[in-house]
């Protein structure tokens, strides 16, 4: 459309605004905002006694720390300009929650629900060995991720592509991250996403002068929350913010319409009943809004966009109702949009910040990969023995008893999965702190996003000046 920016473009413009707060070379800065390599890919598959050209992409955006590394999604969305743009934003994303790598992101334009399970292999596949062809796949060059319509099956499917090529290489499993468990996957990583929403959210809360500007008390526990889209990350970020911080979820939207309850909605029991009736819409003691981005628009503390892009524009911005926007999907809020919800005094925790969880747990992954044993496998023995040491010294200097039950709870190494979800807590808990620290330093910044922006640019900047390309 004539006059409208990029998805790419609009990615450019925030990094340009951020750029204004530091001092980094035009020429660095442009090298940083260039999106270093896409391949463009067209491949034949057969389906139904018929062949069908299918369009894909893969695009690295940066390459001052190497590997690259993004999701794959499947949608029919998929363009060269949204690619691009994903991928310049996981070089930030890496950079701000310091996880070494550069950016890339991956996509087939396709609508993976009208294919047979056979046909989407047949297509992961190919797609796979066109980038391991072109170089585009491997432990230390790119190194893929579940995204929107991709999962842990299509994982394997890569992985299993990709040691077919390279027979007998001792780090292939680290080509792919977010495999499954049984497939040298990790544990946390499913969930990792909107885990790491909860704790980002968590954190921007527990600072009372920042809650006391915008209208509310310190604190998660007891805030109200709209959440828009129940797939991997929504419902995740849901379910552990209602468990494990005790938020109250008074509104849902789906694609298929969108609920609303004062008394509070039981994620488990709704995404139990959607899985039975195919719908959200007549959930018992919801009522039924007027379509399905109307959730958008209620009266809530927190509100987590967690489907795709572009959901907050101009046209609906200033009946946005929430103190904070968690943007837990990529790109939900427009780059017309941003201005009006910041001087509203809404507060928005930018999407490549507040869904960093999935990288920073990929990491974990691609870690334990290339180090070939389990997290807490070397340790947890040795943890134990030494708690139960310190727990019988304890014992007989007060002559005091500890129960067996207590006793196991106390003297216990950790499992991979709290080893991971202590990784990502302590990762999303460090990145929200630099954030903030650079909004307050910086007077005229006037968003959470610009600060994030600002974090992630000097963290870049300062690799390619350490690099010996701009002295």
């Amino acid at each position: 459309m004539s006059g409208q920016i990029s998805f790419f473009e609009s990615v450019g413009n925030y990094v340009d605004k951020a750029a204004a707060f530091t001092d980094i070379p035009k020429g660095l800065l442009q090298q940083i905002k260039a999106c270093n390599l896409v391949l463009r890919i067209r491949f034949p598959i057969r389906v139904n006694g018929d062949y069908e050209v299918i369009e894909a992409y893969r695009a690295q955006h940066s390459h001052h720390r190497l590997p690259t590394k993004g999701g794959i999604r499947y949608a029919e969305s998929v363009d060269q300009d949204e690619i691009m743009a994903l991928a310049a934003l996981m070089t930030y994303k890496c950079a701000l929650v310091d996880v070494p790598f550069g950016g890339a992101k991956g996509g087939i334009k396709i609508n993976p629900s009208k294919y047979t399970v056979e046909q989407l292999q047949n297509i992961t596949r190919r797609y796979t060995t066109e980038l391991v062809k072109k170089n585009f796949i491997g432990p230390g060059i790119d190194v893929p991720a579940p995204d929107y319509g991709t999962g842990p099956r299509e994982m394997a499917w890569i992985l299993d592509t990709y040691q077919a090529f390279r027979h007998g290489e001792i780090d292939s499993i680290g080509c792919v991250t977010g495999k499954p468990v049984t497939q040298n996957g990790i544990r946390g990583r499913a969930e990792a996403t909107g885990r790491g929403v909860f704790y980002g959210l968590r954190e921007c809360m527990s600072y009372e002068a920042d809650m006391k500007k915008i209208g509310l008390t310190k604190g998660i526990a007891g805030k109200t929350m709209v959440v828009q889209g129940l797939g991997n990350v929504g419902s995740n970020a849901a379910l552990i913010s209602q468990n494990e911080g005790d938020v109250k979820i008074i509104g849902v939207a789906e694609r298929e319409g969108s609920i609303h309850s004062e008394k509070g909605i039981d994620i488990e029991k709704l995404l139990a009943f959607r899985a039975e009736t195919g719908s959200i819409v007549g959930f018992p003691g919801t009522k039924t809004l007027a379509n399905n981005l109307a959730a958008l628009e209620l009266d809530c503390d927190i509100l987590v966009p967690a489907a795709l892009e572009n959901q907050i524009t101009r046209a609906n911005a200033e009946r946005i109702n929430a103190k904070i926007i968690a943007e837990a999907a990529n790109g939900p809020i427009t780059a017309d949009a941003d201005p009006i919800l910041i001087k509203k005094g809404i507060v928005i925790l930018p999407d490549f910040y507040i869904n960093a969880g999935g990288v920073t747990v990929s990491y974990f992954e691609w870690l334990k990969n290339l180090s070939h044993h389990r997290f807490g496998r070397l340790e947890n023995r040795f943890q134990h023995n030494a708690f139960e040491g310190i727990l019988t010294k304890v014992q007989e200097m007060t002559g005091k008893t500890i129960g067996d039950r207590e006793r196991d709870f106390l003297t216990r190494g950790g499992t991979e999965e709290e080893l991971v979800n202590s990784g990502l807590e302590d990762t999303m808990i460090n990145a929200y702190q630099q954030i903030r620290d650079s909004f307050q330093q910086h007077s005229a910044i006037s968003d959470m996003r610009t600060a994030a922006f600002v974090c992630s640019l000097k963290k870049i900047a300062s690799d390619y000046i350490s690099m010996g390309i701009f002295p």
